[in-house]
């Protein structure tokens, strides 16, 4: 039997594909549950729902306690829909466009900028908010180029050396700084962490008297998991948290007043939670290669294409019997573009995964697809969007409908 982090199995991953089609995103809700409970040392835990932002979710977060993370109007829109108060959501972003000025104006939203030019926009519009400041501290990590949030190749952040100016600036036009956030990319080690959290506590050492009025350090997102099952590895929360911890502390002693400790998880809350269900829908030798064609593709998970990310493979026979028989598989979509792989490293590197043998009417199932999968699925080649599917207290039930033809052209107008 297959080993799966989520707690339903093949019989309900089966049923659930015969009730709602292929393919399918289903979640978890009890793993969602048991991440939010494994940073219960934070004070604040922000979700950043750009990882999965389905408001069925993020109302379930919401009930639990956590706040909430917005980078453009429309995560605003799903936030406010989702229960969530104006307090609670913090915009964070590098640019305004006059949608988020508007509603960051209407419902009084906190705002972490990421350019100076934010604050000027800020105090343009006649808005007058507690403010954030995301740091870009000079250097950066991710498990690839393109997740990493630091250094002078990125455009996050204001930069470490601008900072004080940007805070004289802010004081000057009337805002309070209360918080300082410092994201350098997804997946950190030990080693990374040490060096953020020694650049947090020099920058607000250099800073002290311009924040007078901070009461919160961020300290971002990219906690790591681990997708491959021969990996035993796991993050010791503990040991990082406390790390953190110690630095809050002496922050706060040189301060004269206490500081609250937050995180922005994204990815560590969801990605565990959801499988990408799909049906084989051909089998075919190319050369010496075996080919698994399924009727998902990277319009559903763009991980692979995109970054060369690595996840988890496995199969459900449609007659119910497992078989002991592998085989070397490369498993691929139907889209009419190569780099639409599942099995491939970053670079565009082709290559085949050990894979039971099957054939076509079986599921491929991707696991841990539950952070920048549904997210980032799109129409391209007018492929439908995928329904979405939570499990919960025991049952499946639709958080988001299969998309239909007509709810794909609906906005495309002709001529009057």
């Amino acid at each position: 039997m297959q080993e799966y982090n989520v707690s339903f199995g093949e019989k309900e991953i089966a049923l659930a594909v015969e009730r709602f089609g292929s393919p399918l995103w289903l979640y978890d809700l009890s793993v969602i549950e048991k991440h939010i409970w494994d940073l219960r040392f934070f004070g604040i835990v922000r979700y950043a729902q750009k990882a999965a932002p389905n408001i069925n979710l993020l109302s379930r977060m919401n009930e639990l306690g956590v706040d909430v993370d917005a980078v453009s109007a429309g995560e605003i829109i799903r936030a406010l829909r989702a229960g969530f108060t104006p307090n609670q959501i913090r915009f964070t972003a590098d640019i305004f466009d006059k949608d988020a000025l508007a509603l960051i104006k209407e419902f009084s939203i906190p705002v972490n900028i990421g350019s100076p030019d934010m604050l000027f926009q800020l105090h343009e519009a006649g808005i007058k908010i507690p403010l954030a400041i995301r740091i870009n501290p000079g250097f950066g990590h991710g498990h690839s180029n393109k997740v990493n949030t630091g250094g002078e190749f990125s455009k996050h952040g204001i930069w470490h050396g601008e900072l004080e100016n940007v805070a004289k600036k802010a004081t000057e036009l009337g805002f309070t700084i209360e918080c300082l956030h410092m994201h350098i990319g997804s997946g950190s080690d030990y080693i990374h962490l040490s060096q953020v959290v020694s650049a947090m506590e020099r920058t607000v050492g250099n800073i002290a008297a311009l924040v007078p009025e901070l009461k919160i350090i961020s300290i971002g997102g990219g906690l790591p998991i681990s997708y491959k099952r021969d990996e035993i590895w796991h993050i010791d929360l503990e040991k990082y948290y406390n790390i953190w911890d110690s630095a809050r502390k002496r922050l706060s002693n040189n301060l004269g007043h206490y500081l609250q400790l937050e995180a922005e998880p994204g990815r560590y809350l969801v990605a565990n939670s959801c499988i990408l269900a799909a049906e084989i829908r051909a089998v075919k030798k190319v050369g010496k290669n075996l080919f698994y064609l399924i009727d998902a593709g990277f319009t559903d998970l763009v991980r692979p294409a995109f970054y060369g990310a690595y996840h988890h493979i496995s199969v459900i026979h449609k007659n119910g019997k497992a078989t002991n028989e592998e085989v070397e598989a490369i498993v691929a979509g139907p889209l009419c573009e190569s780099c639409d792989v599942f099995t491939q490293e970053e670079g565009g590197i082709v290559v085949s995964r050990k894979l039971p043998l099957a054939q076509v009417g079986d599921l491929l199932i991707i696991h841990d697809a539950g952070a920048y999968g549904s997210a980032m699925s799109s129409n391209y080649n007018s492929r439908l969007l995928a329904a979405e599917i939570l499990w919960e207290k025991g049952k499946f039930t639709q958080i988001r409908r299969r998309q239909t033809f007509e709810q794909m052209l609906s906005n495309e107008i002709g001529d009057e």
